[in-house]
């Protein structure tokens, strides 16, 4: 099976995910980096794993169509299967997330429903919850929705400074995002209305 990530930063979910594959821990074919930023740090990565990528600058483009429509032949050539959100600071189209529906996923620094948006860890730290965690997810047309894959949670502690929350929650996400994609390529999950089955495998709440 053949898998893109999406990528828009440093990328470590990115070598988590590679990692994993290149151990033998998940049999897939890392096919693909979608990349929207020119500098971001993951290209070097991806060059480092021998990762084709494709990097597509939205400015070069007139609309959202279009731009979409090239990632689309991107993924249409490289026969993806599975699309992996990992910090690509995008959101897809409804027309896109329908034409791939069941086969993305992406991952969040909370317990969805709960601190959706770009700044989860934030949110979750300066409300002064004591449990916050991480969520891997499919994808539908709304924000931070869809169908919990996995989710385990980390404990916020008095020492923890903003910057240590966000080490802690790395650390789980370089875990979980993998296991979720094993899961998927193995056939064990199926999108059946809003629920997700996964077999004897259940979820980590």
């Amino acid at each position: 099976m053949n898998i893109a990530i999406f990528a828009s930063g440093r990328g470590t979910n990115f070598s988590a995910i590679a990692a994993a594959i290149k151990k033998g821990r998940i049999k897939v074919s890392l096919s693909l980096l979608v990349c929207d930023n020119p500098k971001a740090g993951v290209l070097l990565k991806a060059k480092s794993a021998k990762v084709e990528v494709f990097l597509v600058d939205r400015k070069s483009f007139s609309g959202k169509i279009d731009f979409e429509n090239s990632i689309i032949e991107a993924l249409k050539k490289h026969k993806i299967k599975l699309v992996v959100l990992a910090g690509f600071m995008r959101i897809l189209s409804a027309r896109f997330v329908r034409k791939y529906n069941g086969r993305i996923i992406n991952i969040h620094p909370s317990l969805l429903p709960a601190f959706k948006g770009e700044e989860g860890i934030k949110d979750a730290f300066s409300y002064g919850v004591k449990v916050t965690g991480v969520t891997v997810h499919f994808v539908d047309v709304l924000m931070d929705h869809g169908p919990i894959i996995l989710q385990q949670a980390v404990s916020i502690d008095e020492r923890d400074t903003q910057k240590t929350l966000e080490e802690k929650i790395h650390r789980v996400e370089h875990t979980l995002y993998p296991r979720a994609i094993k899961l998927f390529c193995e056939g064990k999950l199926k999108v059946k209305g809003r629920k997700v089955s996964s077999g004897k495998q259940g979820f980590i709440r």
